[in-house]
């Protein structure tokens, strides 16, 4: 971390990163005692490896039976501990750079003031802030209770911590206003710069299939650490509810319930390791009255929690996911309801809900079945009275109807032509969307 000061002080302050060790890596070289003596050609003579054996009892060459009839010696690199993989010493390394800070995480500083010179300093006030393009944050001030003295060669030490919240420059501002040895009151600002970068790039796509609309998240590891995400949750908006999608897991009941209370994080890779997240969203309606804002597209937000290899975490949140935008139907014809079995030339009632979202009474409502061809024999028909009158809907309101239907052929059929006349505005509507049937015999 850069640091700026400038005239000469008493004090100065140093700035020190507080995060998690890191796991000493050793990789291993295996090594024959017999190596530090001879060279590896004279195994190739048979009488000098049958005298070494006995000199050396305790080398590879006589405790692995697989070395025993193995001159050449190729197995020198076997390993025989599994823990001789690892590589681990048991040691834990302290940072050794200031390291790069990511977006969504904690940052944590140990700052020492120090006294360098030959007298103590009193009554010294010392504040900490952290200074971004669009904000100022106070970390720490001890104003109201100031730090009666530091001895001469003596320090004051603290830690502030602060959620980082922002990319680009950041700027970690200590100043400290003090009585130096001579009684005269000074001021020290001192500077230190920071980059933050982000740690995630996340992509979206939105995708409608009929009735159904899906998510797609794709998370990318920028950072050179592995991250374990704990929670990849859809926050959808008040009209939507969501659903992620799992591929199917085969798993004993125990290990069902295991699964919920201890729940495995997935592992994005460093240095651009991705996992793609799928969610199914559906509008939720409170009623049958549901107003739809034209241009009200927006879907929710993701949040995301996660965690390095030693468990230190972070957070981020992304900004409002939009879908395709819709435009509001002021008056909505929609089929609820079909018989799950439709015979061959036998009736049948289809429930169909009609809806007005505006905010004045409409109607009064006629509805008929269409024919687009006029040669065309239809494959399903009304039962009875070819049109059907609806009475007045009130504002914000919904009325539901049966409609009288009849099969004239087998087999996968649609009901199509359903369309809505309204008296009162004198206005055809287009025809509700084609519903597909099945039509068995009797």
């Amino acid at each position: 971390m850069s640091s700026t000061q400038g005239g000469s002080h008493s004090l100065a302050f140093r700035v020190m990163r507080l995060c998690r060790p890191s796991f000493q890596i050793e990789s291993p070289l295996l090594v024959d005692p017999i190596d530090l003596l001879t060279g590896e050609d004279l195994f190739d003579d048979p009488i000098a490896s049958s005298s070494l054996s006995r000199l050396f009892p305790s080398s590879n060459l006589t405790n692995n039976k697989s070395n025993e009839s193995d001159l050449s010696y190729r197995h020198r690199f076997q390993l025989q501990n599994p823990s001789d993989s690892m590589g681990l010493s048991g040691l834990l390394v302290l940072p050794q750079a200031f390291g790069a800070i990511y977006l969504g995480e904690t940052f944590c500083s140990y700052i020492s003031i120090n006294n360098s010179s030959e007298y103590e300093v009193r009554d010294v006030v010392i504040k900490a802030e952290i200074q971004t393009e669009k904000q100022r944050i106070l970390l720490l001030d001890t104003s109201k209770s100031p730090v009666e003295t530091i001895r001469a060669g003596g320090r004051y030490d603290f830690i502030v911590e602060h959620d980082v919240k922002e990319l680009g420059a950041h700027t970690l501002v200590c100043t400290a206003l003090y009585n130096d040895g001579e009684g005269e009151r000074k001021y020290l600002p001192q500077f230190f710069k920071f980059i933050v970068a982000n740690p995630l790039s996340v992509r979206t796509k939105v995708r409608i299939v009929k009735e159904n609309t899906y998510l797609e998240a794709c998370i990318e590891n920028h950072t050179k650490s592995n991250l374990y995400m704990d929670q990849v949750d859809f926050e959808p908006t008040q009209n939507w509810s969501a659903t992620i999608l799992k591929a199917d897991e085969h798993h004993s009941e125990v290990d069902c319930s295991t699964r919920d209370i201890f729940k495995q994080p997935v592992l994005i890779k460093a240095g651009g390791g991705i996992h793609n997240f799928l969610y199914q969203l559906k509008q939720s309606s409170d009623g049958p009255a549901q107003i739809k804002v034209e241009g009200s597209n927006t879907l929710g937000k993701l949040q995301i929690t996660w965690r390095t290899n030693l468990g230190e975490p972070g957070r981020l949140q992304t900004q409002h996911i939009l879908g395709s935008p819709f435009t509001r139907k002021e008056i909505e014809l929609q089929i609820v309801e079909v018989p799950s079995v439709t015979l061959l030339e036998k009736p049948f009632l289809v429930r169909l809900t009609l809806t007005n979202h505006l905010d004045r009474k409409m109607g009064p409502f006629e509805i008929f079945l269409s024919r687009r061809d006029l040669q065309e024999e239809k494959a399903v028909m009304v039962n009875g009275a070819r049109t059907l009158a609806i009475q007045q809907v009130e504002a914000l309101s919904s009325v539901e109807f049966n409609l009288n239907l009849i099969a004239t052929r087998v087999g996968v059929q649609k009901i199509r032509g359903i369309t809505l006349v309204d008296h009162g505005d004198n206005r055809t509507y287009d025809p509700v969307p084609d519903y597909e049937i099945f039509v068995d015999l009797d």
